[in-house]
């Protein structure tokens, strides 16, 4: 994993900066930026497409009320035997729909952006859309190959989703977030205005050299199971 910050920066740079970063990458280790992985090419040739969460579940045919109505979600969950569970909040749902049905097809380089404030406890919201955050996942051969925000730097917001993230862990959510006391005393004393990145090395380097199973590029080899 290869993570990083930078100061005065938002996500949108860090999507500018992700393409030139790949196809620098294939084209030292490749000589190109059609890469063969499996029976397909892979064509990381800038620029790459961009879309929100929203418009890839639409495309995908789900329907835009069930955006912002929970039983409408649900409903077309049951309909195409999506599990989800009982307890889950309706931005849970929407995510669990992504990856059933959005996720396998994104085949070819895309950078899925703005998603909802409660997938995102550490992104910054949206100006023009506060229940979203600026935000984005690179996915690249239907797998997750980076994921990237701007930084949420406001003390009183952080420690709220913080409390919001302890509430849904209490009810069972094992991916919510603990309240950390110590980050938001220190963006209380101050922080300015930064994107952050996480960049999955291994799944980057499976791609590069048409490696279909991600022990085939472990780093330490040792630690793989004897069976």
């Amino acid at each position: 994993m290869l993570e990083f910050y930078m100061a005065y920066k938002d996500y949108s740079f860090l999507m500018d900066f992700t393409e030139e970063l790949f196809s620098y990458v294939a084209g030292k280790a490749s000589g190109t930026m059609k890469i063969p992985y499996g029976d397909t090419i892979i064509d990381l040739t800038p620029p790459w497409k961009r879309m929100t969460m929203t418009e890839a579940l639409k495309e995908k045919g789900f329907p835009e009320t069930a955006l912002t109505d929970p039983g409408e979600a649900r409903q077309w969950t049951r309909s195409r035997n999506i599990d989800v569970d009982k307890g889950a909040s309706h931005a849970k749902v929407l995510d669990e729909i992504f990856k059933e049905v959005v996720e396998p097809e994104l085949v070819q380089p895309i950078f899925i952006t703005d998603y909802p404030v409660e997938l995102s406890p550490l992104a910054k919201r949206k100006k023009d859309n506060p229940d979203l955050v600026e935000r984005f996942e690179l996915f690249i051969a239907s797998r997750e190959i980076a994921n990237a925000f701007s930084e949420l730097n406001d003390p009183l917001d952080q420690k709220g989703r913080f409390l919001k993230q302890a509430e849904a862990r209490e009810k069972g959510d094992e991916e919510a977030q603990y309240m950390d006391e110590d980050f938001v005393r220190a963006l209380e004393y101050g922080m300015p205005p930064a994107a952050g990145e996480g960049i999955g090395i291994d799944r980057l380097v499976m791609l590069l050299t048409n490696s279909l199973s991600i022990r085939d590029v472990v780093l330490f080899p040792q630690l793989k199971p004897e069976q």
